[in-house]
């Protein structure tokens, strides 16, 4: 039986969706927060953090920040299933239906981490008022019914570590400040929806411009 293209995204966002948290439950499950393992050589590493933040590490305020950024989401989230079935019901081309729903099982997933880690888990990085900034915690996590954060404060569970690179500035390096310094390429750590997110971007990017002009254009 030939599956429709609606059938097709689905298929794919669930796929995304069950991979990517099976392998943050695992990690989260299994490791010291801070610990890694190396899987290629010195160049692919799991190394386990978590992001309060946005994708690939990157930071967005405070506990105020963290639930902007949180119901952001829901909204990024609600707004591309929208267009998700408007372009299905628009038979838009497959290949760039399938693009949109990459992108938001990259989506989801995050935004699972974000809305659910921190009713569902024991220990987890929390916000600290007087610092201003999250702490970290010792041990490995557990399910648990207390938790660690409220709803929509859950830290995101990130582990894949590219140091392609990995040395320090010479000191000939034209930047004095810099002469000695640690140097690594590719220096963020993250997950599968972070991968989700940006395969989709750069595949609409590279691949289907036009399909999301006609569509804007409509």
């Amino acid at each position: 039986m030939k599956l429709s293209v609606g059938w097709k995204a689905a298929i794919i966002v669930i796929i995304i969706l069950v991979l990517d948290q099976i392998l943050k439950i695992w990690v989260k499950t299994n490791m010291d927060l801070g610990k890694s393992f190396p899987v290629f050589g010195e160049w692919f590493y799991i190394h386990f953090v978590e992001n309060p933040g946005m994708a690939f590490g990157w930071k967005f305020g405070g506990k105020t920040g963290k639930l902007f950024l949180s119901l952001f989401r829901l909204v990024a989230i609600g707004l591309f299933i929208w267009y998700l079935r408007t372009l299905i019901r628009e038979k838009a081309k497959p290949g760039f239906v399938l693009c949109i729903s990459i992108i938001l099982a990259g989506a989801i997933g995050n935004m699972i981490d974000s809305a659910f880690y921190g009713l569902i888990f024991d220990s987890g990085m929390t916000f600290n008022p007087e610092t201003g900034g999250y702490i970290g915690y010792s041990g490995v996590s557990q399910f648990s019914t207390d938790g660690y954060a409220p709803l929509l404060h859950g830290c995101v569970v990130d582990m894949f570590y590219f140091p392609i690179i990995d040395t320090f500035y010479p000191e000939w390096f034209p930047i004095e400040s810099m002469r000695g310094n640690r140097f690594v390429f590719f220096g963020p750590i993250f997950n599968i929806a972070d991968v989700a997110v940006t395969t989709g971007i750069f595949s609409i990017i590279l691949f289907h411009w036009k399909s999301l002009k006609q569509i804007s254009s409509r």
